[in-house]
């Protein structure tokens, strides 16, 4: 056996699951599929209970001792991106235009490792939960399983979750207490005017005045500030106006923008001030703003990054070179606002493509460290 207690077969099994999950990608919101190749993967391993359909197509797979004491929670992503894979490997994506490039397909695998080791090392004192949560990428998959009120009965009290972090050394984790990842928001802006002839625009109303106006508001914001309490990043990512006609000036604009902040209030501060900013210059223009893709800042409890560095070190892990918080959001903050949380990321390689890079693959080799790290974190947190 490794250092997580794993068989060699088991570690096999655990590879050609990820690899199958990695074939066999699903976009958020329609993840059906990938939780019942989870399902059934740890239906072996005895669990007390498993609850499907949680918030959409999560998979809560439940270990209970039977004795109170603490619940913990561990937390992988099942839902992969609208991309084109280009890895060229045997493994790669079925499905055009869909692809496991964060290498969610790595934390579920990771999670039903986890699940072999428990139904050798079940709990000695409260309940172990293994939760499969879909639309990470969307900010949405979080919130619908806390909303959903059979999550009431499995509420943790403590819960953890990795994220593979290529630009680390390979095997290296970094976490901290406080921010982890910051909040953002999508924002979809319409200016809905009046069309006119080209030669005539000004018995229209174009918003082409107000779209510029927009975009230069946005402009102080469009490149990163230093990191902190008062960072601020606003990313222009679609813009569209009019109909592609010469002779027609435009009615018609949509612009969708992300908004980023260091956490949560700041994020409200912000897009509070783009609001007004898209209500003064869109007088006559029926300015309409939709919000999406909403990610509460991840804030990792001090407490819980305790047990993580306890962990890292009881496992052997170094410690890697990271910025924390990182910029990209991570919907995983919706649990911090409910339960003491961390959010941790472990090296995935100096020299591995980028997250959402077509020609990303979870590095295979991760599994087994971050396997034995979770189960020191389960043990730690059982022992209190």
């Amino acid at each position: 056996m490794d250092r997580t207690g794993l068989t060699p077969q088991e570690v096999t099994a655990v590879i050609q699951l990820r690899h199958q999950l990695h074939a066999n990608p699903d976009l958020s919101g329609r993840e059906a599929g990938t939780a019942a190749r989870i399902r059934e993967f740890l239906r072996p391993t005895a669990p007390a209970h498993i609850l499907e359909g949680l918030g959409g197509a999560g998979l809560a797979v439940v270990y209970d001792s039977g004795q109170p004491g603490p619940r913990v929670m561990f937390r992988a992503e099942l839902d992969a991106l609208p991309i084109v894979e280009q890895t060229g490997l045997a493994h790669a994506s079925c499905r055009a235009g869909t692809a496991h490039l964060c290498g969610h397909d790595g934390h579920m695998a990771i999670l039903a490792g986890l699940g072999l080791w428990l139904e050798q090392n079940p709990p000695r004192a409260g309940q172990v939960v293994l939760l499969f949560q879909p639309a990470e990428e969307t900010g949405e998959g979080a919130r619908a399983v806390l909303e959903d009120p059979r999550f009431a009965a499995l509420q943790p009290d403590w819960a953890f979750a990795l994220h593979n972090m290529p630009g680390m050394e390979f095997g290296t984790l970094a976490v901290a207490p406080g921010v982890a990842s910051c909040a953002s928001v999508g924002l979809r802006v319409t200016l809905c005017g009046r069309e006119a002839h080209a030669a005539q625009p000004e018995t229209g109303h174009s918003p082409g005045a107000a779209l510029a106006s927009l975009i230069m508001a946005l402009a102080p914001h469009s490149a990163a500030q230093p990191m902190g309490p008062g960072f601020r990043l606003a990313t222009l990512c679609h813009l569209n106006m009019g109909t592609p006609a010469f002779g027609i000036a435009p009615a018609q604009a949509e612009v969708w923008i992300t908004l980023r902040a260091y956490d949560d209030a700041g994020l409200e501060a912000f897009e509070a001030e783009i609001r007004e900013v898209v209500a003064r210059i869109g007088q006559g223009l029926s300015p309409q703003i939709s919000r999406h893709d909403h990610f509460h800042a991840s804030v990792n409890a001090a407490e819980a990054v305790d047990h993580v560095i306890r962990a890292q070190n009881a496992v052997g892990l170094a410690q890697g070179s990271f910025p924390m918080p990182m910029r990209p959001s991570e919907d995983f903050g919706a649990f911090s606002r409910k339960t003491r949380m961390a959010l941790f990321f472990l090296g995935a390689g100096l020299d591995q493509p980028a997250l959402h890079d077509p020609a990303y693959d979870f590095p295979d080799a991760l599994i087994v460290p971050a396997v034995a790290l979770f189960s020191q974190i389960q043990r730690q947190v059982q022992a209190g």
